[in-house]
């Protein structure tokens, strides 16, 4: 097969024109030739790679994930399964990598290091991934490294249990990844120092700097709910070489329209550096993480993509990977992305019980500082506010402001267990209720409501489908069963956002202002991002650990 059109040489730094030979799945020639001026030639460069995700996010399985993004020109991902490890374990991580192969992509998947990302008394996770798990998983090829460091207080702490984890990938020469919000210079020197080598977790040009000047790689993310590329896409000009872009957690409405050609269209609309940005979406990961996926270099690969123009605005015509075209504009995906018909039994562990209104009663009294949490739209943050309860706002069953919602966490993995109830602003529900099966990062059920009624509504409508979004509003309910690990579909790319779109319509029919409520609401539960968050067993802060109660003023 020969391939004609203007080649991007990311080596060379240097654009041509000439055609590519492909045998047998890899690069055998490219030669420079000239193009005749009758035809429209494409752009011929190496594919798009996503260096940090949670495939888990887009509720997809990893085989019709891959039949989404190589419509985008990404042509590989190094995804980090610890959510589906948070329900299922080890059997969780199994399930990803045999869906995987079912199509001819590259997936690089981690051996998740915090499996419960705390755990303990704070959470209840389904299952554990201790430093014999980890030791075990390192030694497999099919593991390419160590996901994501969330429990950096343990890594500052020197944890011994922790720190065999990241002894084990260090032996096993593997790349260890980090996750460290908000650390001084001197922490991050230490995170680093034990042998940490990325952070995706920056929010501004300050911290991606500082990050950088510790010896850490900057991950440029632009999700669903966090978007840093605005505050760090300088760092791609300072740092070309300590750069790498990712997704982290994306949801199927977003995904349809974009991946990581999105963030490299924006820095393209920023006038950075052409050869700057390819470096960074496309040969900083390979590099990173020692894969061999493809940079169109005779010998490679033959893993490449074609684009119409270099413009922000430039599409993608033609995906190829080893040699084979799988994508082609506007036709779609073609029969050689598919290895195997699919194969995907459902895995899930789900034994929660229906719950009553008398369950998540939250008796109010007057001079009271109720703890409240604060949610923002794209943020996994949250703030914290104390807000003093006055006779007005202690109605018998009602709920203290028009704008403060209860929020409910229900374990997922224990038959009777009791919901925890608190208090959340941001949402603005003046109706209804949303819910779901989906809470970083153990998963369990997690809804906001205007009433309990509405809010018993939801939360059993996850249990009855053992898995599930779910939005209820005067109309009805509206759902999207997720019978995978309650966290992922088994129907069609489609069928999926189509379904995400009917529930992002209700939440916005019953009040709710956020443009990503199912993924915010799904941060409300992630012991390891500041500052007040809410688990199946507390209400807590996470800056100190430690649970928060109802405080009584006279």
């Amino acid at each position: 097969m020969t391939i004609k059109g203007h080649i991007l040489d990311v080596t060379a730094r240097e654009i041509y024109d000439g055609e590519i030979t492909v045998r047998n799945g890899k690069i055998g020639k490219i030669r420079r030739c000239p193009l005749s001026y009758s035809q429209r030639w494409p752009y011929l460069m190496p594919g798009f790679i996503d260096s940090h995700v949670h495939i888990e996010s887009s509720m997809l399985t990893p085989r019709e994930y891959a039949r989404v993004v190589v419509g985008h020109g990404t042509i590989g991902v190094v995804c980090d399964p610890h959510e589906i490890a948070n329900v299922l374990g080890v059997e969780g991580i199994d399930f990803m990598i045999r869906s995987g192969r079912q199509v001819r992509f590259n997936f690089l998947f981690s051996a998740p290091s915090c499996v419960p990302a705390v755990g303990g008394e704070f959470e209840t996770a389904g299952a554990e991934i201790n430093a014999d798990d980890i030791e075990q998983l390192m030694r497999r090829d099919d593991i390419g490294y160590l996901g994501e460091v969330m429990n950096y207080p343990g890594v500052l702490a020197g944890d011994p249990e922790l720190m065999r984890k990241i002894e084990a990938a260090r032996a096993a020469g593997k790349a260890i990844d980090g996750h460290a919000p908000g650390l001084s210079a001197d922490e991050l020197r230490r995170y680093a120092a034990a042998g940490i080598t990325t952070n995706h977790e920056c929010m501004t040009l300050d911290e991606g700097r500082t990050n950088i000047n510790a010896g850490l790689k900057v991950m440029i993310r632009e999700g669903s709910a966090a978007k840093s590329f605005k505050a760090l896409f300088p760092l791609i000009t300072e740092h070309p070489d300590r750069v790498m872009l990712c997704t982290d957690d994306q949801e199927p409405d977003e995904l349809y329209w974009g991946h990581i050609n999105w963030l490299v269209g924006m820095a393209l609309a920023k006038k950075l550096n052409l050869w700057d940005v390819l470096q960074v979406a496309c040969v900083n990961p390979q590099e990173h993480y020692g894969v061999r996926w493809g940079l169109l270099q005779e010998g490679d690969p033959a893993t490449f993509i074609a684009v119409d123009t270099l413009s922000p605005e430039g599409r993608v015509v033609q995906t190829f990977i080893q040699g084979q075209e799988v994508f082609r504009h506007p036709d779609g995906v073609t029969d050689a992305l598919f290895l195997q018909p699919a194969e995907e039994s459902p895995v899930n562990r789900f034994e929660a019980s229906p719950i009553t209104v008398s369950d998540i009663a939250f008796p109010l009294k007057a001079g009271e500082l109720l703890n409240v949490i604060v949610a923002t739209d794209y943020a996994l943050t949250t703030g914290h506010e104390k807000v003093m309860l006055s006779e007005q706002m202690c109605v018998s069953g009602g709920y203290p402001l028009p704008d403060v919602q209860k929020i409910v966490v229900l374990n997922r993995y224990r038959k009777g267990a009791r919901p925890v109830v608190g208090w959340v602003r941001g949402f603005g529900i003046r109706d209804g209720a949303i819910a779901g099966s989906i809470a970083h990062d153990c998963h369990n059920i997690v809804a906001v409501g205007s009433n309990d009624l509405t809010l018993v509504q939801a939360i059993n409508r996850v249990i009855a489908l053992k898995g599930a979004r779910v939005a209820v509003s005067p109309d009805g309910i509206v759902d999207l069963p997720l019978p995978i690990a309650g966290i992922m579909s088994d129907r069609p790319f489609p069928e999926v956002a189509e379904r995400m779109e009917q529930l992002l319509d209700t939440a916005r029919q019953i009040g709710c202002p956020m443009q990503a409520p199912f993924m915010t609401i799904s941060f409300m539960c992630l012991p390891v991002i500041p500052e007040l968050k809410i688990t199946d067993r507390m209400l807590l802060d996470t800056r100190t650990m430690t649970s928060v109660t109802t405080e009584r003023r006279m």
